[in-house]
């Protein structure tokens, strides 16, 4: 198939595009670089075509996305904190470039499959989160997301076919600090010996979810015969912030305490994801258990520092 990635230089983005390029696709990369990083593709950088453009250039991309017979929309600004100092320019980037997508998705008849947010719940007030529950957006970033899935509908009544993932904590190889960066940031610590910090009393609670089980996501609902949804894309099960720096610090065998600093603006409590929708609709469910996954790392981190 042509299919292009938008934002397929980022975190989620690449590990999309070396799915593709390895199953033998032929694989259009569109991105800004303004987060993502040409070494996130360097597996895969001469079998795609690149392009260093923004998602809010529409004679660009009516260009490159004319031929095209699907889109996986992976590019946003993704830091919750950042967005209460820009929130002009998170609806810029995050709405209007969708909308653009949405568009030539409209005029060219591609689907879309593109990556919404546990974030449009806010604070849930039952966990596990279904699908139909009610959307409160607790900052700028998540607005967005919720503003964006407002837009699918409208595109969807126009017979556009439009899948929004409703990912949760994303984790995996190449994870940004912007995006769910919270392991990274323990890992990062720890590989430096020094102590988890942790943002509150660490009782908040998430769904971790593998970035290549994310992917397995997207494929699946580009390939099913569904066209319109919103689906969410986690595990089902959780850890608290407190019990994962935990894990961490004893899987690195360092004596060491996580030490505790303020909440942070805009934090959501507890994040939980109801898969059946997943489940039905995609055939899709998780594969990677977050536990195994920070063993292997953290003990890969011991040999890299033991060298």
């Amino acid at each position: 198939m042509n299919i292009a990635v938008t934002g397929g230089a980022g975190f989620i983005g690449s590990h999309i595009v070396e799915y593709l390029v390895n199953r033998g696709d032929s694989v259009t990369v569109i991105d800004n670089l303004y987060t993502g990083k040409k070494e996130n593709l360097e597996a895969v950088i001469n079998k795609i075509n690149l392009f260093q453009i923004d998602i809010r250039d529409f004679d660009s991309l009516k260009n490159i996305l004319k031929n095209v017979e699907g889109v996986f929309h992976e590019a946003a600004l993704a830091s919750v904190q950042e967005s209460f100092s820009k929130p002009d320019e998170y609806n810029d980037v995050n709405v209007n470039g969708t909308e653009n997508i949405f568009k030539l998705a409209k005029e060219f008849g591609f689907k879309v499959v593109y990556a919404s947010s546990s974030s449009v719940y806010g604070n849930p007030t039952k966990i596990p989160i279904q699908e139909d529950d009610p959307k409160k957006p607790v900052n700028p970033y998540a607005q967005t997301k919720l503003d964006d899935e407002i837009l699918a509908e409208k595109y969807s009544k126009h017979g556009v076919d439009i899948i929004g993932l409703r990912y949760f904590n994303v984790f995996g190889e190449r994870q940004s600090e912007n995006y769910a960066g919270v392991i990274k940031l323990f890992l990062e610590r720890i590989q430096n010996h020094k102590p988890p910090v942790i943002n509150g009393d660490g009782s908040q609670i998430r769904d971790f979810v593998y970035v290549g089980d994310v992917v397995r996501a997207n494929i699946m609902a580009l390939e099913s015969n569904v066209k319109n949804a919103f689906i969410n894309i986690g595990t089902g099960k959780t850890i608290s912030i407190l019990e994962l720096a935990n894990q961490i610090v004893k899987s690195s065998g360092l004596a060491l305490k996580p030490i505790h600093r303020n909440s942070l603006e805009g934090d959501v409590c507890k994040s939980q994801a109801d898969i059946a929708l997943a489940k039905k609709l995609l055939n899709w469910e998780p594969k990677i258990k977050l536990k195994e996954w920070l063993n292997e790392t953290v003990s890969n981190l011991k040999n890299k520092i033991n060298e």
